[in-house]
């Protein structure tokens, strides 16, 4: 595993809620041992209140938890807070996948998984929330669409757009290339996704979740375009 680069150098805070106690003490050690800090909560009601109550860079989310699952867990951290939320699931378990990005999951992991790639999503999530999404931070302008990496800030006429660090990094690569098309793989490429995220369309999801949130119409998008059998295009003139 590589070391922390200097976008990485403050301390990672990770609230993991996880209610298998080996699970999360193996996991806790793993990723203290590469400079993230874990606090650990084993069911979905504590785990809502120190996710709301402190403020962390991550918060690891299992999706089977006593009290209140995953899914509830995100959907209000999703209405009350813009932390990024990685959720742990069932290898396999597609629908539960697909839901929980749709509710705002920035990121999926399916059990059992490895603690390298999920140090490895966990600094990616980082990186894009702390404004260091990629080498190039420069403001962009498409249209009535700005965007501003710095500030992690996405809006159309001045009015900011709710997204995710994910989504936000994904619509920044699309702007950067508007006019051009981007294949799934590409835009995972550039956002630091993973192959698995290409298989399962889980793109698609992210995709859908931008356009409601830009107010594009989902039956014909006019800004984010597929191009069938290629992948996803923004409008080069930006929002009308």
């Amino acid at each position: 595993m590589q070391p922390l680069d200097s976008a990485e150098e403050a301390a990672i805070r990770v609230l993991l809620i996880e209610d298998d106690e080996r699970l999360a003490q193996l996991t806790a050690r793993y990723l203290g041992l590469h400079q993230v800090i874990v606090h650990i909560e084993a069911d979905g009601r504590s785990g809502l209140a120190e996710a709301l109550r402190t403020r962390y860079d991550v918060v690891l989310l299992d999706l089977m938890l006593p009290g209140l699952d995953g899914l509830a867990v995100c959907r209000e951290l999703r209405m009350r807070c813009d932390v990024p939320v990685i959720m742990l699931t069932a290898r396999g378990d597609e629908t539960d996948r697909v839901l929980g990005l749709e509710i705002g999951a920035d990121d999926y992991l399916g059990k059992p998984f490895s603690s390298r790639e999920l140090l490895a999503r966990v600094r990616a999530l980082v990186r894009r929330a702390r404004g260091r999404a990629g080498p190039n931070h420069r403001p962009l302008q498409v249209g009535r669409l700005s965007l501003d990496p710095g500030a992690l800030r996405a809006a159309i006429d001045d009015v900011t757009l709710p997204l995710t660090s994910y989504e936000f990094s994904l619509l920044y690569a699309l702007a950067e290339r508007a006019g051009r098309v981007l294949s799934r793989e590409q835009l995972l490429d550039l956002v630091h996704g993973s192959a698995e995220e290409a298989f399962d369309r889980s793109i698609d999801v992210h995709i859908s979740r931008l356009r409601r949130k830009i107010g594009d119409d989902p039956r014909r998008p006019r800004l984010l375009l597929t191009v069938r059998g290629a992948g996803y295009m923004l409008a080069e003139g930006g929002p009308a």
